[in-house]
């Protein structure tokens, strides 16, 4: 049994409106904080439209739609779907009110310094949705962005569900963790998501609301690791990945990406370095290294270029 919605060409359901507005008690730059979650232009569970940022979720009672735009210093939520009420109750963490930053000492490096100055509004988003988080960097695992985002795209919208309420484009959540098990392999093949990838992503799925208990249940970052990578195929960079997205983790490093270490080591030191060097440098700001890596970003400061892009791989052939 397979099952494909393509709700691609199907109308948007229709739904009432809910309303709200969050004041939150800090700065808050909502593309910076909130828009780190898209995965590509092209995310079908979220969009950029101007000022306002739409995102498809699922919740206990159903799909749902929030759009958010910031208007002083509140963010204004308009919510649709089955489960908009409950999605409006979300907008705080996904916003960074659950962001503690104490403890956080940006002065041991003047960029960081600097960064963290001009950037007070930038918070780490918690979705709390783990198993989505982990399916995403699965798709992410050795392959490019191009080929991770243009998978998630594809997948998504054929096995995922038309996202309610007026979107600016047909936008869809992702599937269930019962949804990715009955994608067929042919499919995992045309989005050209490698085999190990789409094992691992299905093994994962038949403990998906396990796992995601378990990882919401522990009480340290070295406790979710060790939840994380009791699944096979998922290890540190995945469980990373994971964390940063579904949790907000302060901490997380994607150690084994391709580029980090290297931005790391150029922003910090004017020169590249490797995995074990990158962690050498984040150590002083243990408990907030991840918050460290996004004011790095968030610098615009970047290593040159020194070749060109690595050239997306087709599977699909082979």
């Amino acid at each position: 049994m397979t099952l494909a919605h393509d709700a691609s060409a199907a109308a948007a359901p229709s739904s009432p409106r809910f309303e709200t507005s969050y004041r939150p008690p800090h700065p808050l730059d909502l593309r910076r904080t909130v828009g780190m979650l898209r995965r590509g232009p092209g995310d079908p569970t979220m969009v950029f439209d101007g000022p306002v940022i739409w995102r498809a979720l699922r919740t206990a009672h159903g799909s749902a739609t929030i759009a958010l735009r910031a208007v002083g210093d509140e963010v204004r939520v308009s919510a649709w779907g089955e489960g908009a009420e409950l999605a409006l109750d979300l907008v705080p963490a996904l916003c960074g009110a659950g962001d503690d930053d104490s403890g956080f000492d940006p002065s041991g490096h003047p960029l960081i310094a600097e960064v963290a100055r001009r950037t007070p509004g930038l918070r780490l988003a918690r979705t709390d949705e783990v198993f989505d988080a982990l399916a995403c960097a699965i798709l992410e695992q050795k392959v490019t962005g191009l080929e991770a985002f243009r998978a998630w795209r594809l997948l998504v919208t054929k096995f995922g569900r038309r996202a309610p309420g007026p979107t600016p484009r047909p936008m869809h959540t992702a599937p269930t963790a019962a949804e990715w098990m009955l994608v067929p392999s042919w499919e995992w093949h045309r989005a050209g998501v490698q085999p190990p990838q789409s094992k691992t992503i299905v093994r994962a799925a038949e403990r998906g609301d396990r796992v995601a208990r378990a990882v919401r249940a522990a009480a340290t970052g070295d406790e979710r690791e060790r939840v994380l990578t009791s699944l096979p195929g998922v290890g540190p960079w995945t469980s990373a990945e994971t964390r940063i997205r579904a949790l907000g983790d302060p901490d997380a490093v994607s150690v084994g990406d391709y580029h980090l270490a290297h931005e790391v080591g150029y922003a910090l030191t004017g020169h590249r370095t490797d995995d074990d060097g990158m962690l050498q440098l984040l150590a002083p700001w243990a408990g907030h290294r991840q918050r460290v890596i996004r004011l790095i970003y968030a610098s615009g400061v970047s290593e040159p270029r020194r070749g060109p892009r690595m050239t997306p791989a087709d599977h699909r052939t082979r």
